[in-house]
């Protein structure tokens, strides 16, 4: 993280250099929300409300929410262009502390189990393919599942895409994120096309659900985990060229693209299956394919969700390492995770001990709910608190630069800090033991602190503000 030059600290370590252009910025958004989610979770919603009409209102409201906060956190990232995306803005805004518990809790928690859950997911789903039945199977006579080994090779396969530097991790999801689009489009294209579909699936109902606004709430709780990742761009600001200008095109027209992408899905789904058959069905788009077209129609979708999930993976790992390496940087977390590689220019350290932990989880819970389990209340909990840090800013620092000014301030950032604390409370209400255990979690991050603070605490630190250069 840059700062104001002070000749009394030591002199900063070499930044992460900014090669990635806006398009490669929009296919981190674009390509690590759109993961499995819209191919699955069309069932949840629709035994939740019971309405083909509350579904696509769920969509619509959750796209609506999810790109409050983008615009919102455009604003924090054109302003404070760093690594480390919201671990600056909580520093800056709320001391080392907070900023501290959030990257713990990235660095511990979130991410690795972010990452344990998509590749169990892509597991998963490639068992749908004969060749790798053998999946479920358990390592000879070991605990552990084949599926587990997999899991534990992509991770690190993806791990060391980024160790060889950002700019081929990100090229990689620039091409993987196009071809998912396109196969995306193949799968709606097909559905409108089919013979057997008809509009009039858009008018049934499921009968003896919860309805109403509680089965609404579900539902548009299952939405916003759809669009979640849209915050990863920030923690890779650093390395965005031209930041002013990329990150609020990235985030907000990535939003867009992926609004668009999810609602022309949830719509073909529905022209070909009516609400009992995506209510009864696991993978919804996978059933529709299959009565379109047959056995290689399900196989397709089955290798578009699978491709989807391998570039949400690409993501993930990027984003999480640079967390740790800004926190680092400021001599909050231990020195040698402000690493970089001589050659490749990427947070080696992060990145080696990011898939560690990863693998750690992948060993030790093998469902792929325990993993999702983990991250989804550490996530939402400071999504609420860094979105409180605009208003923070520009109150108390209305003389930085801002390129982009979030539209419609200071209702929209509000509503979305409220619907994210509507989230917690939710989290709380229906699973409270894995509440209180990323609570937990989040809390052993505090004799962590003290112990870097009593090692590492002589060292000068960079002031909590970032300037912009």
């Amino acid at each position: 993280m840059s700062s104001a030059p002070n000749p009394q600290h030591q002199q900063a370590p070499a930044d992460l250099p900014r090669v990635l252009g806006a398009s490669q910025a929009t296919a981190i958004v674009v390509g690590t929300i759109i993961g499995s989610g819209i191919f699955l979770v069309p069932t949840e919603m629709m035994r939740d409300t019971g309405s083909s009409e509350m579904v696509y209102l769920a969509w619509i409201v959750g796209g609506l929410l999810s790109l409050f906060g983008a615009m919102t956190y455009a604003e924090l990232g054109a302003m404070l262009p760093y690594a480390g995306g919201e671990y600056v803005y909580l520093r800056g805004a709320y001391g080392n502390t907070t900023a501290f518990l959030y990257m713990w809790t990235w660095f511990a928690v979130a991410k690795p189990a972010s990452i344990a859950a998509v590749t169990s997911g892509l597991a998963r789903i490639l068992g749908e393919f004969p060749a790798f039945h053998g999946l479920t199977d358990h390592v000879g006579s070991l605990p552990l599942l084949w599926s587990q080994v997999f899991a534990i090779a992509v991770t690190w396969f993806m791990t060391g895409l980024n160790y060889l530097g950002i700019k081929k991790a990100a090229d990689f999801q620039l091409i993987f994120t196009i071809l998912k689009g396109v196969l995306i489009l193949i799968v709606v294209a097909v559905c409108f096309s089919a013979s057997m579909g008809t509009w009039a699936n858009f008018s049934t109902s499921l009968p003896n659900t919860m309805g109403g606004f509680g089965g609404f709430m579900l539902a548009l709780i299952a939405t916003l985990w759809a669009y979640d990742g849209w915050n990863d761009l920030t923690m890779v600001a650093g390395e965005v060229k031209n930041p002013e200008r990329s990150l609020p095109i990235a985030l907000i027209g990535g939003l867009f693209i992926v609004g668009a992408l999810f609602m022309a899905t949830n719509a073909a789904i529905q022209y070909v299956l009516p609400a009992a058959q995506i209510a009864g069905s696991e993978r919804p788009a996978v059933t529709a394919l299959h009565a379109v077209a047959g056995p290689a129609g399900a196989m397709f979708v089955a290798g578009a969700m699978a491709l989807s999930i391998f570039v949400t993976l690409n993501g993930t790992v990027m984003s999480g390492a640079r967390v740790p390496y800004a926190a680092a940087r400021d001599r909050l977390f231990f020195p040698r995770f402000a690493d970089i590689h001589p050659k490749f220019q990427s947070p080696s350290t992060s990145l080696i001990v990011q898939g560690l932990l990863s693998t750690v989880l992948l060993i030790f819970l093998s469902k792929f709910q325990q993993h999702f389990e983990l991250a989804v209340f550490a996530e939402w909990l400071f999504y609420m608190l860094t979105t409180t840090t605009v208003f923070y800013y520009r109150r108390k620092h209305p003389e930085l630069k801002r390129p982009y000014r979030v539209w419609g301030y200071p209702l929209l950032p509000a509503v979305f800090v409220l619907s994210a604390g509507v989230v917690l409370v939710w989290s709380y209400e229906e699973n409270l033991r894995g509440s209180l255990l990323g609570t937990l979690l989040i809390l052993l991050g505090l004799p962590v602190l003290w112990f870097v603070r009593k090692r590492y605490g002589h060292l000068p630190q960079p002031p909590a503000l970032p300037v912009p250069e």
